[in-house]
């Protein structure tokens, strides 16, 4: 028989799901060797499948019986089978359960299993919080590097460094032990030569933080750039990608992240950290059977490890909001139960006592921007709010669109082939025009803190310098609030910051290196509340007798807040770019403290959604889903077009016959010859072909591996062997080779709907069971099938897309 493609290297290539997806253009290298390896590879499931193999001849097995290693997996780039697994899964905990009874070695088992979840939350919960304290407290210290060292101990950054300080509270950040780079090599630090090597050095350092960064993840782990959060929403939905949340993966992705913060490039790190803990949780899975071997429950553990990425309610909310960023619409109604909401809780609740322990910020706080304002928001204030609400979502379409449209340009381009050289050449514009403004120069973080502050007595920044002094007071009222030269000055710098911010930032997101952008987008709804937040103070304090004001403001009053105008623009900007809304709320108050300013930041939240989503509906995670074109199909997006499954279904009207196999006429060989003819990656199983009744799907991989066992371990079977399907096979001739029994790999129930049912109800189902494929039948005879990619391209087409260029392109 001809052999033609029975090999490893057609068979792991030459499958894909629904024919199935072509991958040879993808934004990522799928290219790079396995991080993660297949679950049957360690078991020795397949080996290569060529004519030695086939021949091999060994003792009897019963493959009704014994279950083949590498049967019920699947390969790379392949969606798995959702009802399979989760029916795989009830089988599972059914058998344990009952041989729970027979022995005490078994009860133990069993209470080991349903304890095995709890055990492997907890692990996540530890590993994840450890290391975000670490990646924290690394940015932190290679961030001041840039600008000098600490000669107490180079590991201590400036703060750290002045914390023994004698110096007074006016100059607390200019402590002897800290030194800048101009004092350490000129021995002073004023003057043009200092500012010049000062500025030198922070250049460089950039420079070299974000090489590095660069070349460790194009050398040693390509699916360690970007934030991850648009891969991880695809393999939450169900889609297999080898290594993308293996060992490599996070160890890479760790190191990198810091160097690509330190390096000062308009980035953050909540995205990536996401990504971290899903490795994480990925990773730990291994050691347990259960979540080892089925992958519908192995997608429960990178959605758990969201949570431990923040803290406990956020990282909840996170995990159940549909149409929420972070979440799998699509299963999330079917393959989030109750337990898993729990379990979520627990690890999050873990990570956030190991980030306590560590205690990363120096505050003994577990939010990154603690506020505390002291003056109540006024209702007229919802004008200013709902205003910063509409800056955020024509920031966030702008944003988005701008930031897609150079990502495809580096797809189409030569551009793409320079990721190093693009690196660099952002980071030293970055760099250069960060320096000189002191509001830019600072981490984002730290900018983002100085920008939700609230002045008081002790605050020594620029924002903060009003001409009344702070410890002069008129009887009982609060001082005056007017600005003074240091808030116009700041003012001035926080503009031009604003303009670098939304630029800079539309380049950055999507480089080879590791990416965030909640942190650059925070930061520019930020600046532009800031902003705000002092015209409007500056103008109830010297019109505060306008009819607007004179019912809360009185002469001499504290009525306006800056620093609340900050956080509600940072929220509003973060939903115009992100879609999000309650989750978004959650965030908010949990990384500032302020819980009782959540009606602003709900209008705020409100506001951008609606003004982004007029734009266009996509946030930035989902555009950049169908711009690498994933296999995803999003719950939030209504299918409203009157279409029918027979007018999606394949084959057409003028495409060949359905390749289908018989129940049990069909010889190894005729089967070998379909599968090596073909990539589909199954096929349905009927009567006949003259009477196309329904019996089952069997998976192409499934096939090979049982095949190829049975050619090497059972007695008899050669290519005219007859393959049944069935519990009883038909008689044959006394000369006729051993039959080969495959019923234990065929899928009795496939999902099917008939030809007229309309094709609204069958994208409903594809999003809310996950499925892999549907069959189509007409009066119980089979007539075609309906893939996933088969909906995601009729989607396009509805939509006037073009259905070939939007999967993996």
């Amino acid at each position: 028989m001809d052999q033609k493609g029975y090999h490893r290297g057609s068979f792991q290539s030459g499958t894909s799901d629904e024919d199935m997806l072509e991958i040879a253009g993808a934004s990522l290298d799928f290219s790079v060797a396995d991080d993660d390896p297949p679950l049957d590879r360690e078991m020795g499931g397949f080996s290569s499948y060529n004519g030695g193999g086939m021949n091999g001849t060994s003792t009897m097995l019963d493959f009704l019986e014994e279950p083949l290693p590498g049967v019920g997996t699947y390969e790379d780039f392949n969606t798995i089978d959702w009802v399979r697994e989760k029916s795989r899964d009830r089988d599972r905990h059914r058998e344990i359960t009952s041989r729970s009874k027979e022995s005490t070695w078994a009860l133990l088992h069993s209470v080991s299993d349903a304890f095995s979840g709890w055990l492997l939350m907890l692990l996540i919960g530890l590993l994840a919080g450890s290391l975000a304290g670490l990646i924290d407290i690394s940015a932190h210290w290679m961030t001041d590097l840039k600008e000098g060292v600490c000669l107490a101990g180079f590991w201590f950054n400036h703060e750290h460094c002045c914390w023994k300080s004698n110096t007074t509270f006016t100059d607390r950040d200019k402590c002897p032990e800290w030194k800048s780079w101009s004092q350490l090599i000129l021995g002073h630090g004023e003057g043009a030569f200092a500012y010049i090597l000062n500025y030198l050095m922070y250049v460089i350092w950039a420079l070299m933080f974000s090489l590095l960064a660069v070349l460790l993840v194009k050398g040693f782990a390509p699916y360690a750039c970007g934030s991850g959060i648009p891969e991880i929403k695809t393999i939450l939905s169900g889609f297999i990608i080898r290594g993308y949340l293996g060992k490599w993966t996070l160890v890479i992705k760790t190191i990198t992240l810091v160097l690509a913060v330190s390096s000062g490039l308009s980035l953050g790190k909540e995205g990536p950290l996401v990504h971290v803990a899903c490795c994480c949780g990925n990773i730990l899975c291994h050691l347990f059977t259960k979540y080892r071997k089925n992958e519908a429950k192995r997608r429960e553990v990178p959605l758990v490890a969201l949570c431990a990425a923040f803290s406990p309610s956020t990282g909840v909310v996170l995990s159940v909001q549909v149409p929420t960023v972070l979440c799998c619409a699509p299963q999330v109604s079917y393959y989030f139960p109750l337990k898993t909401l729990w379990r979520s809780f627990f690890a999050a609740l873990v990570a956030a006592f190991t980030l306590r322990s560590i205690n990363p910020f120096g505050n003994s706080r577990l939010v990154l921007f603690y506020v505390e304002f002291h003056m109540p928001w006024h209702l007229l204030e919802l004008v200013p709010f709902i205003l910063l609400g509409i800056f955020g979502g024509l920031w966030g379409a702008f944003f988005i669109r701008s930031n897609i449209a150079w990502c495809r340009r580096r797809k189409t381009t030569r551009l793409g082939k320079y990721p190093v050289l693009e690196v660099l050449v952002v980071t030293a514009i970055t760099a250069v025009l960060a320096f000189p403004n002191e509001y830019t120069r600072m981490s984002t973080s730290e900018l983002i803190s100085e920008l939700f502050n609230d002045c008081g007595i002790l605050d020594s920044s620029k924002l903060c310098e009003y001409v009344n002094d702070f410890n002069s007071t008129k009887g009982d009222d609060l001082p005056d609030r007017a600005a003074g030269p240091g808030v116009y000055t700041a003012m001035w710098q926080l503009a031009l910051a604003l303009i670098m911010k939304v630029f800079i930032t539309i380049f950055t997101f999507g480089m080879k290196v590791p990416s965030g952008l909640f942190i650059p987008s925070m930061a520019v709804g930020a600046i532009a509340g800031r902003l705000l937040g002092v015209a409007v103070e500056q103008l109830a304090f010297y019109h505060h007798d306008w009819a607007i004001f004179s019912g809360w403001c009185s002469p001499g009053a504290d009525c306006i807040t800056p620093g609340l105008y900050a956080m509600v623009g940072a929220a509003a900007c973060l939903g115009g770019v992100t879609r999000m809304t309650v989750s978004l709320v959650v965030i908010m108050f949990e990384l500032t403290g302020g819980l009782e300013y959540i009606v602003p930041l709900m209008a705020a939240a409100m506001t951008s959604k609606w003004v982004a989503d007029a734009i266009g509906r996509e946030g930035i995670y989902d555009a950049h889903i169908r711009l690498n074109g994933y296999p995803f199909l999003e719950a939030k997006e209504e299918f409203s077009h009157k279409t029918r499954a027979m007018d999606v279904m394949r084959p057409r009207k003028s495409d060949p016959a359905l390749t289908v196999i018989t129940q049990d006429t069909m010889s190894v060989e005729d089967v070998e010859s379909i599968v090596s003819s073909t990539t589909y990656s199954g096929y349905p199983v009927v009567v006949s072909r003259a009477s196309q009744r329904l019996v089952g799907f069997v998976l192409r991989r499934d096939l090979i591996i049982s095949i190829e066992n049975a050619r090497k371990k059972q007695d008899g079977i050669v290519s005219t062997s007859i393959i049944c399907f069935t519990d009883y096979c038909p008689p044959l001739p006394p000369s006729s080779p051993s039959v080969l029994k495959l019923r234990s790999i065929l899928d009795l129930s496939p999902f099917t709907v008939t030809d007229e049912t309309p094709m609204e109800i069958v994208v409903d189902i594809f999003r809310k069971l996950g499925l892999r494929q549907c069959l189509v039948t007409h009066n119980g005879k089979l007539l075609g099938i309906i893939t996933k990619k088969d909906v995601l391209k009729h989607i396009a087409q509805m939509a006037n897309q073009d259905p070939e260029s939007i999967l993996f392109n």
